[in-house]
């Protein structure tokens, strides 16, 4: 490293004009790999499927047939059901039919009055369901079939015909664009910040290639959420060390340890029936999160949300956001009791109290917003989320006269320059930045911003603007939107409303948390103090922000594409036929 770090000393030396040269060559060369690398990705997000698969069929007496196309399907007398069925005795949600990756069927009864049978036999609230049984709603009579042959090889045949595109000039480009931003940062904060700066960047380049090698090899295809993300935390590496290089080290494991984390929370999302079992261990994690801040946290800019451990800090809250997600998604089965759901709001208002006695209420209401979103999915009843919305500004503006620091917050709203020097300082340092970084930036290390409070952190979108120029600040801005846009086309055609709940929660996670830091610091909404995901310097965002990743990649429907169905597509090619009800079932069906 001293051998290197005297060789560019030696190069800059021989010719004083060479970073000047240097820097307007990256200054031109960064928004144009950035765009062939994020264009890319959004054109093979188009090619997601629009139609759904069908996994099995019901069949009525009178020879009507009703094709599932979901993992979950209800059952019932409503128009709103996935298979409306005849008759009075069926109530309006009657009961949900499931499978999980294994092709395993049950049907689970939403407390209906007459009761669901399979071949005879009354359940009480689940059974195992196989091909060719009779299932009964009240009287309403069904046959649980497999699909056809035909079916089977038309489903194939689309699969195969969908395939994302391949990553590895992708990958090469953001290599190159990594390496010449090493090399740009290390010229821009002169030859001292080397020993911090080349390591840090040659271990995200390894674990990037070494994440997509893995992936290849156990037989993922898509990766276009994961480029993205990569693309976002070189830019996040580069904000670290244009403001505190010394930080760098701490950055990049957060990095690595985000993608273990996203891994991790892959593959337990695989399997349904994990998730059922360990979800309310989630929720007491997340409260249990939060109690451990309001004791042993200390305060920074008014908000008890920091912990410190030995030498280490972090911000408990960015995990618990994780752990409350997995803890209010639900699968069809458990979504429309209303125990489950009178539990699900009591864990969101648990956890608003205790971040408003932790005054951290950027956070708070982040959590609120992804209260209101799970809480429709789940319930769809606007009456009741308006009277929610109504209790929860009565008790916002009760914290604003109980707080009277956050009010001058609001007082500089929209009057930034009138606070120039005061309350408004950050905000107007902010737009003086993005206004003098122009199109391409003045160059990654160059910036003043940085000299800034929270530069890296809150005022994160001013910085990039400045020195990566608007057009890479409207490129990472894009990138969350695109990370929206492809949760909700996937959503869809989602399996399970699990991965639905979720990944729409996550969503709108990700767009409220970056719209109050982007619109926060240009004067447009009050500053909360929140982080841009990816982006920001910190250790616990970049967490949060990789294990959010997670639960979007999880709607991927197409094959080997996500983590929640590529095992089980690997599996299928070869499969035989679930075991049946019986020989005489499948001679009654031939």
């Amino acid at each position: 490293m001293s051998r290197l770090c005297n060789m560019i000393k030696q190069i800059l030396d021989a010719n004083p004009g060479f970073t000047s040269v240097y820097t307007g060559f990256c200054r031109v060369v960064f928004p144009i790999i950035a765009i062939l690398v994020l264009s890319a990705a959004l054109i093979s997000l188009f090619n997601l499927p629009k139609t759904p698969e069908v996994f099995a069929m019901l069949r009525l007496p009178n020879g009507k047939i009703f094709r599932l196309k979901h993992w979950e399907n209800i059952l019932g007398r409503s128009g709103s059901a996935d298979v409306t069925l005849p008759g009075s005795s069926v109530n309006r949600l009657h009961a949900v039919l499931s499978r999980d990756a294994e092709d395993r069927w049950h049907i689970y009864d939403l407390d209906s009055k007459c009761g669901t049978s399979v071949n005879g036999n009354e359940i009480e609230s689940e059974a195992p369901v196989t091909y060719f049984d009779r299932i009964f709603l009240g009287d309403c009579e069904l046959q649980f079939l497999p699909i056809s042959e035909e079916e089977k090889l038309e489903r194939d045949e689309r699969r195969r015909r969908i395939r994302p595109i391949a990553p590895w000039a992708l990958v090469l480009l953001l290599t190159i664009l990594q390496v010449l931003l090493c090399f740009q940062l290390v010229i821009s904060k002169q030859v001292p910040a080397a020993p911090y700066i080349i390591p840090t960047f040659v271990v995200l380049t390894g674990a990037m290639w070494a994440y997509f090698l893995l992936m290849r090899f156990t037989g993922i295809i898509g990766f276009e959420l994961e480029l993205m993300a990569f693309f976002l935390t070189t830019v996040s590496l580069s904000v670290t060390a244009s403001c505190n290089y010394t930080l760098l080290y701490k950055q990049v494991a957060s990095i690595i340890v985000g993608i273990v984390l996203y891994l991790v929370l892959g593959i337990v999302l695989r399997d349904l029936n994990l998730v059922k079992k360990i979800r309310w261990f989630a929720a007491a994690a997340a409260i249990g999160l939060l109690l451990i801040t309001l004791v042993l946290g200390h305060t920074k800019y008014g908000a008890t949300n920091w912990v410190r451990i030995g030498g280490f800090s972090f911000q408990p809250s960015e995990i618990a956001k994780l752990c409350y997600i997995f803890a209010g998604a639900a699968t069809l089965d458990r979504l429309f009791r209303k125990r489950n759901l009178t539990m699900f709001m009591a864990l969101s208002f648990t956890m608003v109290a205790l971040l408003g006695l932790m005054s951290d209420f950027g956070t708070a209401a982040i959590f609120f917003i992804t209260f209101l979103v799970i809480s429709y999915l789940r319930s769809g009843d606007f009456a009741t989320l308006i009277l929610v919305c109504g209790g929860a500004f009565s008790g916002g503006f009760m914290v604003l006269l109980a707080k009277p620091y956050i009010w001058k917050r609001f007082a500089t709203w929209r009057h930034a320059w009138e606070y120039a020097s005061s309350g408004g300082y950050q905000q107007t340092r902010t737009m003086t930045a993005i206004a003098s970084g122009g199109l391409l930036g003045v160059g990654p290390g160059n910036g003043f911003l940085k000299r800034v409070a929270a530069s890296d952190t809150d005022l994160v979108f001013g910085l990039v603007c400045e020195e990566w120029g608007l057009i890479t600040g409207i490129l990472i801005v894009l990138c969350i939107i695109a990370l929206a846009w492809f949760a909700i086309r996937s959503c869809r055609m989602s399996r399970s409303s699990y991965y639905t709940i979720a990944a729409c929660s996550a969503t709108s996670m990700i767009v409220f948390q970056t719209a109050l830091n982007l619109f926060g610091s240009v004067d447009m909404l009050p500053l909360t103090g929140v982080t841009f995901p990816f982006v920001s310097n910190g250790g616990s965002s970049m967490l949060f922000a990789w294990g959010l990743l997670a639960f979007l990649k999880a709607t991927d429907t197409r094959p080997n594409a996500s983590f929640a169905n590529a095992i089980y597509y690997r599996r299928r090619k070869n499969a035989p036929l679930p075991v049946t009800s019986g020989e005489e079932a499948a001679d009654e069906e031939n």
